[in-house]
């Protein structure tokens, strides 16, 4: 019988340039930073994953550096000799043993999950229950630029028909500023494609009130996070007030924040990511909850690189409730990758690969390149 126990976990920080600037609500990178979990089971399995922030820990209070830290010091003893079987038992353990660390232990899920689909030989969408979908729709996003730029980005991606839809962020400087430059790009390209926003909770429930119906009469199709993420009531009475849908993001990271967010009316949509809710089986628990409350769910993205974007693509297209698109972008964003063949985007959508696990191999001289030195 094969020996699927846990026998060793490796953790490598690397760098990877952008192709441009992403700019955020109260930060800005010009690379990304990510954790590269290397697991190895008794019968030489390796199973691969990965932890990225999005502009490092203003947004989830993980930072890169201590992700691999955690998972050096803490998760990877706890799971030493484990049964890579046993997936979900294995995270929600981890659940009940540290607290937070979403981020850290998606990553050792994830690299779980891999060494699974190995050793079975099936790809990760198999274990999911199987593809509902073949591909999902992918969102181009924008970080916070001038109406020229944004104009430019999104004009050159319509003409190469790579995406049909773009999310604009939001929520850095006066509000007013903020929504003029919006509505000026709404009424640029009005008719031309679909734009959503990103506010990233900065606003207030005052703010938010004034400034959120201008938006919604300049056609903007999704307002996503407004306003802080503990502001669930305020949320709600924002969602009971406008047409546009309200996403929930910040506000979302578990189940029960899933079940509290259903109950109050506060979101039209919940934003599904596996870094933010601790691993893929959490982000099928909140999925059905969402199907079950008539909520939609968007696959949402942290940057990943093709090992974690690899992951969300089987995921989403695997749970049936997540049908309102993705913003998988990460890959197209980086510069360069860490991985042998980069996951395919064909016309704004990106399809699971169909190799064993994740379906990607390491190129071990791009991580050699990349890896930020100890």
């Amino acid at each position: 019988m094969d020996d699927l126990r846990v026998h060793s976990v490796h953790t490598t920080l690397v760098d990877l340039p952008l192709v441009r600037p992403h700019r955020f609500a109260v930060t800005s990178i010009e690379h990304q930073s990510a954790v590269i979990v290397r697991l190895r089971t008794a019968d030489g399995i390796e199973g691969i994953g990965e932890a990225v922030v999005p502009g490092g820990p203003w947004w989830g209070g993980e930072s890169i550096e201590g992700i691999k830290a955690l998972i050096d010091g803490y998760i990877a003893p706890l799971i030493i000799g484990a049964d890579v079987h046993r997936v979900e038992a294995l995270a929600r353990h981890l659940e009940k043993v540290i607290a937070g660390a979403q981020f850290a232990k998606a990553a050792v899920e994830m690299a779980l999950w891999d060494a699974r689909g190995k050793a079975l030989g099936v790809p990760l969408y198999q274990l999911l229950g199987g593809l509902a979908r073949d591909d999902i729709d992918v969102t181009w996003a924008i970080g916070i630029e001038s109406v020229p730029v944004i104009v430019r980005e999104i004009e050159a991606k319509l003409d190469e028909g790579a995406h049909r839809s773009f999310k604009l962020k939001m929520g850095h400087g006066d509000a007013a500023d903020d929504v003029a430059r919006i509505v000026s790009v709404a009424r640029e390209l009005e008719g031309s494609t679909s734009l959503r926003v990103d506010i990233n909770g900065s606003w207030s429930e005052l703010t938010a009130t004034r400034w959120l119906p201008v938006l919604e009469e300049a056609g903007i199709d999704l307002i996503e996070q407004p306003v802080a993420a503990w502001n669930i009531e305020a949320q709600a009475r924002l969602a009971s007030r406008l047409v546009v849908p309200i996403m929930a993001d910040e506000s979302l990271r578990t189940a029960e924040d899933a079940m509290r967010l259903a109950q109050h009316g506060a979101a039209d949509v919940f934003a599904v990511k596996i870094a933010k809710s601790a691993g893929l089986s959490a982000v099928q628990r909140i999925a059905a909850i969402g199907e079950a409350a008539g909520i939609g769910c968007h696959g949402g993205t942290t940057i990943e690189t093709s090992v974690g974007a690899a992951a969300s693509a089987h995921l989403f297209c695997a749970v049936p409730g997540i049908d309102t698109g993705s913003e998988l972008f990460g890959p197209l964003l980086l510069a360069d990758d860490i991985v042998k063949e980069p996951i395919p985007y064909v016309n704004g959508r990106v399809a699971p690969p169909h190799g064993a696990g994740l379906g990607v191999q390491l190129d071990e001289s791009k991580v050699r390149k990349y890896a930020r030195p100890i």
